[in-house]
């Protein structure tokens, strides 16, 4: 492919993405990102036949993204999956305090088109379903039980950071995500009598 046409994609992919990010998929017409990827209708109708199209890729880069620094994240413990499990907490918490950190592009997209057959909205429903469990995953790797349910939990927790985020344009409103998480967790194990809660009090 001609590197002006792999350009243009990018352009209109970078554009969607911000504006889609910051203002939401509904407030953004196809005319204005037309206009400020400085592309022609036609180039733009050759890579996306669709809005929607559009939105797909702009959660699929999203999705990408979100699971490399996720990754990153627990790399940094290999073998150890209490300390992943946290792991995610803290890097969550450097990513909602982030200025440029506006919510869940997912839980946007969904919330914005409820239908459940929206292609966007199957692809934020994929995005939480593995999110639980990958954390479902370290969960049992840690030797805690009810590794589901505890997964089940922290998804919860983790949205309603990304929901406060969105509504009060700040985090954590004084609780930070990764505390939070740690007392989740000590719930959750306190009756399971082969895991032991020291492990996380002295995190």
């Amino acid at each position: 492919m001609p590197k002006t046409q792999t350009d243009a994609k990018d352009r209109i992919l970078t554009v969607a993405d911000e504006l889609f990010y910051q203002q939401g998929v509904r407030a953004i017409g196809v005319d204005t990102i037309i206009a400020k990827s400085q592309v022609a209708k036609t180039t733009f109708y050759r890579y996306f036949p669709s809005k929607d199209d559009l939105v797909i890729a702009y959660l699929e880069g999203r999705n990408q993204q979100f699971w490399q620094l996720f990754d990153e994240a627990v790399n940094q413990y290999p073998g150890k999956p209490k300390q992943q499990l946290l792991a995610i907490f803290t890097w969550l918490d450097e990513l909602l305090a982030s200025p440029h950190s506006h919510g869940c592009p997912f839980l946007m997209v969904a919330s914005e088109f409820p239908e459940i057959d929206y292609p966007g909205h199957q692809v934020a429903i994929a995005h939480k379903q593995k999110m639980r469990l990958r954390m479902a995953q370290l969960a049992e790797l840690a030797g805690i039980k009810s590794a589901e349910q505890l997964s089940a939990a922290l998804l919860l927790l983790v949205d309603g950071a990304f929901a406060q985020r969105r509504l009060f344009h700040q985090h954590g409103n004084g609780v930070m995500l990764e505390k939070a998480a740690v007392m989740m967790i000590k719930a959750y194990v306190a009756d399971s009598e082969s895991y032991s809660v020291t492990l996380f009090t002295n995190h």
